[in-house]
Protein backbone atom coordinates (compact mmCIF):
# COMPACT_ATOMS: atom_id res chain seq x y z
CA UNK A 1 0.00 0.00 0.00
CA UNK A 2 1.34 3.66 -1.19
CA UNK A 3 0.60 5.47 1.42
CA UNK A 4 1.35 9.19 0.57
CA UNK A 5 0.74 8.26 -3.06
CA UNK A 6 -0.62 11.78 -3.29
CA UNK A 7 1.77 13.99 -6.02
CA UNK A 8 1.63 17.15 -4.22
CA UNK A 9 5.30 17.75 -2.96
CA UNK A 10 4.35 21.66 -2.76
CA UNK A 11 2.77 21.01 -0.09
CA UNK A 12 3.21 17.46 1.10
CA UNK A 13 7.16 17.62 2.05
CA UNK A 14 7.18 15.40 4.96
CA UNK A 15 8.25 11.71 5.08
CA UNK A 16 7.62 8.49 7.20
CA UNK A 17 11.10 7.20 6.85
CA UNK A 18 10.56 5.97 10.07
CA UNK A 19 7.24 4.49 10.31
CA UNK A 20 6.64 1.15 8.97
CA UNK A 21 2.97 -0.81 8.71
CA UNK A 22 5.02 -3.27 11.28
CA UNK A 23 4.05 -0.38 13.60
CA UNK A 24 0.44 0.93 12.59
CA UNK A 25 0.29 3.64 15.83
CA UNK A 26 3.43 5.48 14.51
CA UNK A 27 2.43 5.08 10.93
CA UNK A 28 -1.01 6.63 11.65
CA UNK A 29 0.05 9.58 13.96
CA UNK A 30 2.78 10.35 11.15
CA UNK A 31 -0.29 10.36 8.85
CA UNK A 32 -2.17 12.53 10.92
CA UNK A 33 0.17 14.86 11.49
CA UNK A 34 1.46 15.34 7.51
CA UNK A 35 -2.42 15.72 6.22
CA UNK A 36 -2.89 18.16 8.80
CA UNK A 37 -0.42 20.09 7.29
CA UNK A 38 -1.20 19.49 3.58
CA UNK A 39 -5.07 20.21 4.59
CA UNK A 40 -3.90 23.35 6.53
CA UNK A 41 -2.45 24.77 2.87
CA UNK A 42 -4.95 24.22 0.95
CA UNK A 43 -7.22 25.80 3.14
CA UNK A 44 -5.91 28.70 3.17
CA UNK A 45 -5.65 29.40 -0.03
CA UNK A 46 -9.36 28.19 -0.92
CA UNK A 47 -10.23 30.83 2.33
CA UNK A 48 -8.60 33.44 0.33
CA UNK A 49 -10.19 32.71 -2.82
CA UNK A 50 -13.61 32.56 -0.79
CA UNK A 51 -12.83 35.88 1.01
CA UNK A 52 -11.92 37.66 -2.58
CA UNK A 53 -15.32 36.33 -4.34
CA UNK A 54 -17.43 36.57 -1.34
CA UNK A 55 -16.60 40.85 -0.71
CA UNK A 56 -15.82 41.49 -4.90
CA UNK A 57 -18.35 38.97 -6.60
CA UNK A 58 -17.01 38.82 -10.34
CA UNK A 59 -16.98 36.46 -13.03
CA UNK A 60 -13.20 35.44 -12.69
CA UNK A 61 -13.28 35.73 -8.95
CA UNK A 62 -16.26 33.07 -8.90
CA UNK A 63 -13.70 31.32 -11.19
CA UNK A 64 -11.20 31.22 -8.89
CA UNK A 65 -13.10 29.66 -5.79
CA UNK A 66 -14.40 26.96 -8.68
CA UNK A 67 -10.71 26.29 -9.02
CA UNK A 68 -10.06 26.37 -5.76
CA UNK A 69 -12.85 24.07 -4.23
CA UNK A 70 -11.57 21.60 -7.35
CA UNK A 71 -8.46 21.86 -5.91
CA UNK A 72 -9.58 21.22 -2.25
CA UNK A 73 -12.25 18.31 -2.59
CA UNK A 74 -9.19 16.49 -4.69
CA UNK A 75 -6.79 16.65 -1.84
CA UNK A 76 -9.27 15.91 0.93
CA UNK A 77 -10.38 13.38 -0.85
CA UNK A 78 -7.71 11.78 -1.46
CA UNK A 79 -6.42 12.12 2.04
CA UNK A 80 -9.40 10.26 3.36
CA UNK A 81 -9.26 7.57 1.44
CA UNK A 82 -5.74 7.06 2.44
CA UNK A 83 -6.87 7.35 6.30
CA UNK A 84 -9.71 4.47 5.26
CA UNK A 85 -6.93 2.57 4.22
CA UNK A 86 -4.96 2.74 7.09
CA UNK A 87 -7.84 2.38 9.72
CA UNK A 88 -8.14 -1.45 7.92
CA UNK A 89 -4.90 -2.20 9.80
CA UNK A 90 -5.07 -3.78 13.14
CA UNK A 91 -3.63 -2.81 16.69
CA UNK A 92 -4.51 1.44 16.37
CA UNK A 93 -5.51 2.71 19.42
CA UNK A 94 -8.67 4.73 20.25
CA UNK A 95 -7.16 7.97 19.68
CA UNK A 96 -5.27 7.33 16.50
CA UNK A 97 -8.57 5.68 15.47
CA UNK A 98 -10.40 8.74 15.83
CA UNK A 99 -8.52 10.70 14.39
CA UNK A 100 -8.00 8.98 11.38
CA UNK A 101 -11.75 8.86 10.92
CA UNK A 102 -11.59 12.47 11.54
CA UNK A 103 -9.39 12.92 8.05
CA UNK A 104 -11.93 10.21 6.49
CA UNK A 105 -14.72 12.51 6.93
CA UNK A 106 -12.89 15.71 6.32
CA UNK A 107 -14.63 16.34 2.95
CA UNK A 108 -18.31 16.96 3.13
CA UNK A 109 -19.41 14.69 0.00
CA UNK A 110 -16.79 12.14 -0.77
CA UNK A 111 -16.95 10.68 -4.77
CA UNK A 112 -16.47 7.39 -5.86
CA UNK A 113 -13.02 6.94 -6.56
CA UNK A 114 -12.51 8.60 -10.07
CA UNK A 115 -11.59 11.60 -11.23
CA UNK A 116 -14.22 12.08 -13.44
CA UNK A 117 -17.10 11.21 -10.87
CA UNK A 118 -15.15 13.89 -9.04
CA UNK A 119 -14.73 16.68 -11.12
CA UNK A 120 -18.93 15.43 -11.97
CA UNK A 121 -19.83 15.56 -8.61
CA UNK A 122 -18.05 18.76 -8.14
CA UNK A 123 -19.68 20.35 -11.14
CA UNK A 124 -23.24 19.43 -10.02
CA UNK A 125 -22.47 20.93 -6.64
CA UNK A 126 -21.64 24.57 -8.50
CA UNK A 127 -24.57 23.75 -10.54
CA UNK A 128 -26.84 23.16 -7.88
CA UNK A 129 -25.64 26.48 -6.15
CA UNK A 130 -25.45 28.47 -8.99
CA UNK A 131 -29.17 27.72 -9.66
CA UNK A 132 -29.86 28.38 -5.96
CA UNK A 133 -27.65 32.13 -5.56
CA UNK A 134 -29.26 33.36 -9.22
CA UNK A 135 -32.56 32.04 -8.27
CA UNK A 136 -35.67 34.90 -8.93
CA UNK A 137 -39.62 35.25 -9.18
CA UNK A 138 -40.84 37.11 -12.30
CA UNK A 139 -44.32 37.89 -11.58
CA UNK A 140 -44.27 39.75 -14.94
CA UNK A 141 -41.92 40.28 -17.55
CA UNK A 142 -39.26 42.94 -16.80
CA UNK A 143 -40.50 42.60 -12.70
CA UNK A 144 -38.33 40.04 -10.98
CA UNK A 145 -37.99 39.30 -7.54
CA UNK A 146 -34.80 38.32 -5.49
CA UNK A 147 -34.94 35.91 -2.25
CA UNK A 148 -34.59 39.09 0.09
CA UNK A 149 -37.00 41.38 -1.69
CA UNK A 150 -39.68 38.69 -0.87
CA UNK A 151 -38.35 37.65 2.66
CA UNK A 152 -38.69 41.41 3.69
CA UNK A 153 -42.78 40.96 2.08
CA UNK A 154 -43.34 37.73 3.56
CA UNK A 155 -42.26 39.62 7.19
CA UNK A 156 -44.43 42.42 7.01
CA UNK A 157 -47.44 41.59 4.59
CA UNK A 158 -50.24 40.13 6.15
CA UNK A 159 -52.40 39.69 3.02
CA UNK A 160 -52.58 35.90 2.56
CA UNK A 161 -53.19 35.90 -1.41
CA UNK A 162 -49.83 37.93 -1.37
CA UNK A 163 -47.56 35.70 0.67
CA UNK A 164 -49.29 32.89 -0.99
CA UNK A 165 -47.98 34.25 -4.27
CA UNK A 166 -44.25 34.92 -3.10
CA UNK A 167 -44.14 31.75 -1.37
CA UNK A 168 -45.04 29.88 -4.50
CA UNK A 169 -43.08 32.30 -6.85
CA UNK A 170 -39.88 31.20 -4.83
CA UNK A 171 -40.57 27.27 -5.55
CA UNK A 172 -39.85 27.84 -9.53
CA UNK A 173 -36.55 28.42 -8.75
CA UNK A 174 -35.98 24.65 -7.12
CA UNK A 175 -37.44 21.96 -9.70
CA UNK A 176 -34.55 22.12 -12.39
CA UNK A 177 -32.52 21.04 -9.22
CA UNK A 178 -34.06 17.79 -9.07
CA UNK A 179 -32.32 15.79 -11.85
CA UNK A 180 -28.82 16.83 -10.53
CA UNK A 181 -29.19 16.38 -7.20
CA UNK A 182 -30.54 12.91 -7.80
CA UNK A 183 -27.42 12.32 -9.47
CA UNK A 184 -25.51 14.08 -6.74
CA UNK A 185 -26.97 11.37 -4.21
CA UNK A 186 -25.99 8.74 -6.63
CA UNK A 187 -22.21 9.63 -6.98
CA UNK A 188 -21.88 10.93 -3.12
CA UNK A 189 -23.39 7.75 -1.58
CA UNK A 190 -20.77 5.57 -3.47
CA UNK A 191 -18.38 8.00 -2.53
CA UNK A 192 -19.20 7.19 1.07
CA UNK A 193 -19.73 3.42 0.35
CA UNK A 194 -15.91 3.51 -0.86
CA UNK A 195 -15.20 5.12 2.44
CA UNK A 196 -16.74 2.40 4.53
CA UNK A 197 -20.14 4.08 4.92
CA UNK A 198 -23.89 2.47 4.22
CA UNK A 199 -24.77 5.79 2.51
CA UNK A 200 -24.15 9.37 3.42
CA UNK A 201 -26.50 9.74 5.67
CA UNK A 202 -24.21 7.21 7.51
CA UNK A 203 -21.21 9.37 6.87
CA UNK A 204 -23.05 12.74 8.14
CA UNK A 205 -24.00 10.91 11.29
CA UNK A 206 -21.11 9.38 12.16
CA UNK A 207 -19.27 12.37 12.66
CA UNK A 208 -20.63 12.47 16.27
CA UNK A 209 -18.28 10.23 18.29
CA UNK A 210 -20.98 7.28 17.92
CA UNK A 211 -22.57 5.24 15.27
CA UNK A 212 -25.00 6.84 13.19
CA UNK A 213 -28.00 4.58 14.22
CA UNK A 214 -26.62 5.56 17.88
CA UNK A 215 -26.85 9.34 16.42
CA UNK A 216 -30.02 9.36 14.86
CA UNK A 217 -31.93 7.58 17.99
CA UNK A 218 -30.15 10.21 20.24
CA UNK A 219 -31.74 13.07 17.72
CA UNK A 220 -35.44 11.64 18.53
CA UNK A 221 -35.18 11.13 22.14
CA UNK A 222 -33.80 15.10 22.46
CA UNK A 223 -37.01 16.12 19.83
CA UNK A 224 -39.42 13.96 22.30
CA UNK A 225 -38.14 15.96 25.44
CA UNK A 226 -38.08 19.32 24.01
CA UNK A 227 -41.59 18.90 21.76
CA UNK A 228 -44.09 19.72 24.43
CA UNK A 229 -42.90 23.06 24.43
CA UNK A 230 -43.15 23.19 20.92
CA UNK A 231 -46.61 21.55 20.59
CA UNK A 232 -48.22 24.40 23.05
CA UNK A 233 -46.63 26.84 21.09
CA UNK A 234 -47.67 25.81 18.17
CA UNK A 235 -51.02 25.59 19.49
CA UNK A 236 -50.97 29.16 20.46
CA UNK A 237 -49.80 30.54 17.04
CA UNK A 238 -51.97 28.36 14.88
CA UNK A 239 -55.02 29.73 16.85
CA UNK A 240 -54.05 33.48 16.64
CA UNK A 241 -53.44 32.82 13.02
CA UNK A 242 -57.21 31.49 12.89
CA UNK A 243 -58.37 34.81 14.72
CA UNK A 244 -56.20 37.04 12.22
CA UNK A 245 -57.12 35.10 8.75
CA UNK A 246 -60.38 33.38 9.71
CA UNK A 247 -61.54 30.19 8.34
CA UNK A 248 -61.09 30.91 4.50
CA UNK A 249 -57.10 31.15 5.01
CA UNK A 250 -56.75 28.32 7.84
CA UNK A 251 -57.52 24.78 7.08
CA UNK A 252 -58.97 23.69 10.36
CA UNK A 253 -57.01 20.86 10.80
CA UNK A 254 -54.54 22.25 13.41
CA UNK A 255 -51.90 23.02 10.88
CA UNK A 256 -50.27 26.00 10.11
CA UNK A 257 -50.00 27.01 6.42
CA UNK A 258 -46.35 27.69 5.72
CA UNK A 259 -46.86 31.46 3.81
CA UNK A 260 -48.11 32.69 7.23
CA UNK A 261 -45.50 32.35 9.68
CA UNK A 262 -43.26 35.13 8.57
CA UNK A 263 -40.54 33.01 7.31
CA UNK A 264 -40.06 31.65 3.45
CA UNK A 265 -39.10 28.37 4.87
CA UNK A 266 -41.83 28.29 8.00
CA UNK A 267 -38.61 27.59 9.60
CA UNK A 268 -38.46 30.84 12.39
CA UNK A 269 -42.08 32.46 13.34
CA UNK A 270 -40.89 36.00 14.73
CA UNK A 271 -41.86 37.87 12.07
CA UNK A 272 -45.59 37.40 13.12
CA UNK A 273 -44.87 38.85 16.47
CA UNK A 274 -47.05 41.16 16.11
CA UNK A 275 -50.32 38.32 15.26
CA UNK A 276 -49.16 36.19 17.49
CA UNK A 277 -49.06 38.46 20.89
CA UNK A 278 -51.45 41.39 19.87
CA UNK A 279 -51.69 43.90 22.71
CA UNK A 280 -49.57 42.12 24.73
CA UNK A 281 -46.56 42.45 22.81
CA UNK A 282 -44.85 45.03 24.78
CA UNK A 283 -40.79 45.39 24.98
CA UNK A 284 -38.91 46.52 27.78
CA UNK A 285 -36.92 48.79 25.68
CA UNK A 286 -36.16 49.59 21.81
CA UNK A 287 -32.32 48.76 21.04
CA UNK A 288 -32.48 50.09 17.71
CA UNK A 289 -33.75 53.85 18.98
CA UNK A 290 -31.34 53.76 22.01
CA UNK A 291 -28.15 53.13 19.10
CA UNK A 292 -29.45 55.95 17.21
CA UNK A 293 -29.70 58.15 20.27
CA UNK A 294 -25.93 57.25 21.37
CA UNK A 295 -25.24 57.32 17.62
CA UNK A 296 -23.16 54.31 17.58
CA UNK A 297 -22.08 53.82 14.50
CA UNK A 298 -21.51 50.08 12.90
CA UNK A 299 -17.53 49.93 14.54
CA UNK A 300 -18.60 51.25 17.63
CA UNK A 301 -21.25 48.22 17.43
CA UNK A 302 -18.41 45.50 16.83
CA UNK A 303 -16.18 46.99 19.50
CA UNK A 304 -19.15 46.52 21.84
CA UNK A 305 -19.11 42.82 21.28
CA UNK A 306 -15.16 42.89 21.58
CA UNK A 307 -15.97 44.01 24.88
CA UNK A 308 -17.90 41.22 25.97
CA UNK A 309 -15.42 39.06 25.37
CA UNK A 310 -13.23 40.83 27.07
CA UNK A 311 -14.75 41.72 29.72
CA UNK A 312 -15.04 37.51 30.37
CA UNK A 313 -10.53 37.24 30.45
CA UNK A 314 -10.52 36.69 26.76
CA UNK A 315 -7.92 39.10 24.82
CA UNK A 316 -8.99 41.79 22.46
CA UNK A 317 -9.42 40.44 18.70
CA UNK A 318 -5.92 41.47 16.19
CA UNK A 319 -5.45 44.48 14.67
CA UNK A 320 -5.80 42.66 11.75
CA UNK A 321 -9.57 41.64 12.45
CA UNK A 322 -10.30 46.20 12.20
CA UNK A 323 -8.11 46.10 9.24
CA UNK A 324 -9.47 43.42 7.17
CA UNK A 325 -13.33 42.63 8.11
CA UNK A 326 -16.15 43.97 6.31
CA UNK A 327 -18.32 45.79 8.39
CA UNK A 328 -20.79 47.51 5.47
CA UNK A 329 -21.64 47.14 2.31
CA UNK A 330 -19.29 48.68 -0.26
CA UNK A 331 -20.83 51.23 -2.47
CA UNK A 332 -18.79 50.14 -5.45
CA UNK A 333 -18.79 46.52 -5.78
CA UNK A 334 -21.57 43.58 -5.52
CA UNK A 335 -20.83 41.18 -2.31
CA UNK A 336 -22.34 38.80 -0.13
CA UNK A 337 -24.33 40.46 2.86
CA UNK A 338 -24.87 37.32 4.80
CA UNK A 339 -22.81 37.53 7.97
CA UNK A 340 -19.96 34.92 8.74
CA UNK A 341 -16.41 34.45 10.86
CA UNK A 342 -13.80 33.77 8.94
CA UNK A 343 -10.37 31.94 10.52
CA UNK A 344 -8.86 32.78 6.54
CA UNK A 345 -5.30 31.37 8.01
CA UNK A 346 -6.37 28.73 11.21
CA UNK A 347 -4.21 31.12 13.01
CA UNK A 348 -4.87 34.60 14.15
CA UNK A 349 -6.40 36.25 10.26
CA UNK A 350 -9.68 36.61 12.52
CA UNK A 351 -12.54 38.53 10.22
CA UNK A 352 -16.25 39.03 9.85
CA UNK A 353 -17.89 39.53 6.90
CA UNK A 354 -21.29 42.03 7.34
CA UNK A 355 -23.16 44.73 6.01
CA UNK A 356 -24.64 45.62 9.57
CA UNK A 357 -27.60 47.62 10.06
CA UNK A 358 -28.20 49.90 13.21
CA UNK A 359 -30.83 47.49 15.07
CA UNK A 360 -31.26 45.39 17.95
CA UNK A 361 -30.98 42.09 15.60
CA UNK A 362 -27.94 42.78 14.27
CA UNK A 363 -26.27 43.60 17.90
CA UNK A 364 -26.80 40.51 18.97
CA UNK A 365 -25.87 38.82 15.47
CA UNK A 366 -22.19 40.63 15.60
CA UNK A 367 -21.96 39.17 19.14
CA UNK A 368 -22.80 36.10 17.72
CA UNK A 369 -20.37 36.19 15.07
CA UNK A 370 -17.18 37.31 17.31
CA UNK A 371 -18.38 34.14 19.45
CA UNK A 372 -16.95 32.01 16.33
CA UNK A 373 -14.14 34.01 15.91
CA UNK A 374 -12.85 33.65 19.66
CA UNK A 375 -13.44 30.21 19.34
CA UNK A 376 -11.23 29.96 16.07
CA UNK A 377 -8.68 31.55 17.71
CA UNK A 378 -8.61 29.69 20.64
CA UNK A 379 -8.16 25.59 18.99
CA UNK A 380 -5.63 27.19 16.50
CA UNK A 381 -2.87 25.22 17.97
CA UNK A 382 -4.24 21.59 17.47
CA UNK A 383 -3.99 19.48 14.52
CA UNK A 384 -5.76 20.79 11.11
CA UNK A 385 -8.20 18.14 11.58
CA UNK A 386 -8.87 18.81 15.43
CA UNK A 387 -9.56 22.90 14.41
CA UNK A 388 -13.11 22.66 14.77
CA UNK A 389 -16.04 23.00 17.47
CA UNK A 390 -16.33 19.75 19.98
CA UNK A 391 -18.96 18.37 17.36
CA UNK A 392 -20.92 20.61 14.09
CA UNK A 393 -23.50 21.75 16.80
CA UNK A 394 -20.78 23.92 19.50
CA UNK A 395 -19.87 26.27 16.75
CA UNK A 396 -23.13 27.77 16.23
CA UNK A 397 -24.17 27.17 19.74
CA UNK A 398 -21.57 28.99 21.20
CA UNK A 399 -22.38 31.78 18.72
CA UNK A 400 -25.80 32.00 19.89
CA UNK A 401 -25.25 31.50 23.73
CA UNK A 402 -23.08 34.66 24.02
CA UNK A 403 -26.32 36.04 22.29
CA UNK A 404 -28.38 35.04 25.10
CA UNK A 405 -26.56 37.71 27.75
CA UNK A 406 -27.54 40.73 25.29
CA UNK A 407 -30.65 41.53 27.37
CA UNK A 408 -31.47 44.32 29.39
CA UNK A 409 -29.39 43.18 32.26
CA UNK A 410 -26.49 43.46 30.13
CA UNK A 411 -27.17 47.00 27.97
CA UNK A 412 -27.56 48.31 31.71
CA UNK A 413 -24.20 47.15 32.79
CA UNK A 414 -22.29 48.96 29.56
CA UNK A 415 -24.54 51.84 29.90
CA UNK A 416 -27.16 51.73 27.31
CA UNK A 417 -29.92 52.04 29.65
CA UNK A 418 -30.29 54.12 32.69
CA UNK A 419 -31.82 51.05 34.80
CA UNK A 420 -32.06 47.46 34.38
CA UNK A 421 -35.57 46.76 33.19
CA UNK A 422 -37.83 46.18 35.86
CA UNK A 423 -39.37 42.17 36.31
CA UNK A 424 -42.46 43.20 34.28
CA UNK A 425 -44.48 39.90 33.97
CA UNK A 426 -45.79 41.25 30.61
CA UNK A 427 -42.62 42.55 28.94
CA UNK A 428 -40.87 39.27 30.01
CA UNK A 429 -43.28 37.30 28.23
CA UNK A 430 -43.53 38.71 25.68
CA UNK A 431 -39.66 39.08 24.84
CA UNK A 432 -39.57 35.21 25.81
CA UNK A 433 -42.26 34.38 23.16
CA UNK A 434 -40.60 36.51 20.79
CA UNK A 435 -37.06 34.42 21.57
CA UNK A 436 -39.32 31.25 21.49
CA UNK A 437 -40.60 31.83 17.44
CA UNK A 438 -37.04 31.82 16.34
CA UNK A 439 -35.44 28.95 18.86
CA UNK A 440 -38.18 26.69 19.84
CA UNK A 441 -40.31 27.39 16.28
CA UNK A 442 -37.20 26.09 14.77
CA UNK A 443 -36.01 22.58 16.29
CA UNK A 444 -38.76 20.74 13.64
CA UNK A 445 -37.66 22.56 10.92
CA UNK A 446 -34.25 21.40 11.68
CA UNK A 447 -35.02 18.00 12.41
CA UNK A 448 -36.73 17.35 9.21
CA UNK A 449 -33.94 18.93 6.71
CA UNK A 450 -31.66 16.00 7.73
CA UNK A 451 -34.37 13.14 7.89
CA UNK A 452 -35.40 13.77 4.84
CA UNK A 453 -31.79 13.82 3.74
CA UNK A 454 -31.30 10.66 5.69
CA UNK A 455 -34.37 8.68 3.89
CA UNK A 456 -33.03 9.69 0.37
CA UNK A 457 -29.60 8.50 0.94
CA UNK A 458 -30.83 5.56 2.36
CA UNK A 459 -32.76 4.78 -0.73
CA UNK A 460 -36.35 4.59 1.24
CA UNK A 461 -37.08 7.53 -0.86
CA UNK A 462 -36.51 8.10 -4.44
CA UNK A 463 -36.86 10.89 -6.76
CA UNK A 464 -40.45 10.07 -7.96
CA UNK A 465 -41.96 10.78 -4.35
CA UNK A 466 -38.71 13.52 -3.15
CA UNK A 467 -41.24 16.23 -2.91
CA UNK A 468 -43.93 14.14 -1.01
CA UNK A 469 -41.67 12.90 1.31
CA UNK A 470 -40.53 16.39 2.39
CA UNK A 471 -44.26 17.85 3.47
CA UNK A 472 -44.79 14.19 4.95
CA UNK A 473 -42.41 15.31 7.26
CA UNK A 474 -43.33 18.75 7.52
CA UNK A 475 -46.75 17.77 8.69
CA UNK A 476 -45.73 15.02 11.25
CA UNK A 477 -43.05 16.70 12.63
CA UNK A 478 -44.00 20.68 11.89
CA UNK A 479 -47.52 20.78 11.77
CA UNK A 480 -47.23 23.01 8.92
CA UNK A 481 -48.78 22.13 5.50
CA UNK A 482 -48.19 24.24 2.21
CA UNK A 483 -50.93 26.83 1.13
CA UNK A 484 -51.69 25.02 -2.19
CA UNK A 485 -51.34 21.79 -3.75
CA UNK A 486 -48.13 20.16 -4.43
CA UNK A 487 -46.87 17.32 -6.73
CA UNK A 488 -44.01 15.88 -8.09
CA UNK A 489 -43.36 18.68 -10.44
CA UNK A 490 -42.32 20.52 -7.50
CA UNK A 491 -39.07 20.07 -5.30
CA UNK A 492 -39.68 22.14 -2.34
CA UNK A 493 -36.77 21.30 -0.49
CA UNK A 494 -34.19 22.36 -3.32
CA UNK A 495 -35.93 26.24 -1.96
CA UNK A 496 -33.73 25.98 0.90
CA UNK A 497 -30.00 26.65 0.33
CA UNK A 498 -28.93 23.46 2.37
CA UNK A 499 -30.03 21.60 0.24
CA UNK A 500 -28.37 22.46 -3.04
CA UNK A 501 -25.34 23.58 -0.90
CA UNK A 502 -25.00 20.46 0.78
CA UNK A 503 -24.88 21.47 3.69
CA UNK A 504 -25.76 19.00 6.53
CA UNK A 505 -28.49 20.62 9.00
CA UNK A 506 -28.63 18.55 12.04
CA UNK A 507 -25.65 20.76 13.93
CA UNK A 508 -28.14 23.37 14.11
CA UNK A 509 -31.09 21.50 15.65
CA UNK A 510 -28.25 20.41 18.38
CA UNK A 511 -26.89 24.16 18.89
CA UNK A 512 -30.29 25.05 19.71
CA UNK A 513 -30.11 23.22 21.97
CA UNK A 514 -26.72 23.49 23.19
CA UNK A 515 -26.55 26.97 23.62
CA UNK A 516 -29.26 26.72 26.44
CA UNK A 517 -27.42 24.42 28.42
CA UNK A 518 -24.28 25.81 27.75
CA UNK A 519 -25.97 29.21 28.81
CA UNK A 520 -27.35 27.14 32.07
CA UNK A 521 -24.19 26.55 32.97
CA UNK A 522 -22.19 29.79 32.70
CA UNK A 523 -25.17 31.20 34.32
CA UNK A 524 -24.27 29.67 37.56
CA UNK A 525 -20.34 29.80 37.65
CA UNK A 526 -21.35 33.59 37.27
CA UNK A 527 -23.43 33.36 40.35
CA UNK A 528 -26.19 34.30 38.70
CA UNK A 529 -29.79 34.00 41.03
CA UNK A 530 -32.90 34.01 39.35
CA UNK A 531 -35.22 33.11 36.57
CA UNK A 532 -32.47 32.40 33.80
CA UNK A 533 -33.79 34.28 31.21
CA UNK A 534 -32.48 37.57 32.91
CA UNK A 535 -29.12 36.17 33.30
CA UNK A 536 -26.21 37.62 31.35
CA UNK A 537 -22.76 36.21 31.79
CA UNK A 538 -20.98 39.69 30.82
CA UNK A 539 -17.94 40.41 33.34
CA UNK A 540 -17.93 36.83 35.15
CA UNK A 541 -13.94 36.02 34.83
CA UNK A 542 -14.73 32.57 35.83
CA UNK A 543 -17.71 32.12 32.85
CA UNK A 544 -14.94 33.17 30.64
CA UNK A 545 -12.41 30.51 32.12
CA UNK A 546 -14.79 27.63 31.53
CA UNK A 547 -15.64 29.00 28.17
CA UNK A 548 -11.80 29.36 27.14
CA UNK A 549 -11.17 25.52 28.50
CA UNK A 550 -14.15 24.31 26.17
CA UNK A 551 -13.01 26.22 23.16
CA UNK A 552 -9.35 25.28 23.65
CA UNK A 553 -10.40 21.55 23.25
CA UNK A 554 -11.55 22.10 19.37
CA UNK A 555 -12.36 18.38 18.35
CA UNK A 556 -9.52 16.89 20.02
CA UNK A 557 -11.11 14.47 22.20
CA UNK A 558 -15.13 13.19 22.15
CA UNK A 559 -17.59 15.69 22.13
CA UNK A 560 -18.81 13.99 24.71
CA UNK A 561 -15.42 14.56 27.02
CA UNK A 562 -15.33 18.02 26.27
CA UNK A 563 -19.48 18.62 27.48
CA UNK A 564 -18.85 16.28 30.94
CA UNK A 565 -15.32 18.92 31.73
CA UNK A 566 -17.54 21.86 31.21
CA UNK A 567 -20.93 20.82 32.83
CA UNK A 568 -20.42 17.45 34.29
CA UNK A 569 -23.39 15.89 31.29
CA UNK A 570 -22.27 13.68 29.08
CA UNK A 571 -25.00 14.40 26.95
CA UNK A 572 -27.22 17.01 25.09
CA UNK A 573 -30.25 18.09 27.74
CA UNK A 574 -32.91 19.64 26.39
CA UNK A 575 -34.18 20.15 30.19
CA UNK A 576 -32.01 23.87 30.09
CA UNK A 577 -34.23 24.76 27.39
CA UNK A 578 -37.26 24.13 29.13
CA UNK A 579 -36.40 25.95 32.15
CA UNK A 580 -35.58 29.42 30.36
CA UNK A 581 -38.31 29.18 28.74
CA UNK A 582 -40.47 28.05 31.86
CA UNK A 583 -42.76 30.96 32.69
CA UNK A 584 -43.75 31.16 28.90
CA UNK A 585 -44.79 27.40 28.78
CA UNK A 586 -47.13 28.55 32.42
CA UNK A 587 -48.46 31.29 30.26
CA UNK A 588 -49.02 28.93 26.79
CA UNK A 589 -50.88 26.21 29.18
CA UNK A 590 -53.59 29.19 30.47
CA UNK A 591 -53.78 30.39 26.96
CA UNK A 592 -54.50 26.96 25.56
CA UNK A 593 -56.86 25.85 28.67
CA UNK A 594 -60.02 25.64 25.99
CA UNK A 595 -58.22 25.02 23.22
CA UNK A 596 -57.84 21.60 20.31
CA UNK A 597 -54.24 21.48 20.32
CA UNK A 598 -52.44 19.01 18.08
CA UNK A 599 -52.86 18.10 14.19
Amino acid sequence: MNLFRLALPAIATATLASATLANPNKTAEAFFEQAGATASEIALRDARAQWIFNTHITYDTQQLVIETGRERSLIFLELARQANELLAQDGLSNVNRRNLNRVRQGVNLPAPASEAATAELVEIGAHLKNLYSTGKYCPEEGNCLSLRDMELTLSTSRDASEQAELWEGWRTIAPPMRAPFSRQVELSNQGARDLGFADMGDYWRSRYDMSGDEFSASMERYWDEAKPLYESLQCHVQAKLTEFYGADVMPGNGMIPAHLTGNMWAQAWSGIENVVMGSNAKAPYNLTQILEDKEMDEIAMVEMAEMFFVSLGLDPLPDTFWARSQFTKPRDREVVCHASAWDVDSQDDLRIKMCIQRTEDEVKVIHHELGHNYYQRAYKSQNYFHQGSANPGFHEALGDVIALSVNGNYLHQIGLLDAAPKADPETEIAGLMKLALDKVAFLPFALVMDKWRWQVFAGEVGPEDYNAAWWKLREQYQGVTPPVARDESNFDPGAKYHIPGNVSYTRYFLAHLLQFQLHERMCELAGHKGPLHRCTIYNSKEAGAALNELMVAGASQPWQDTLEAFSGERDVNPSAMLNYFAPLQTWLDEQNKNRQCGW
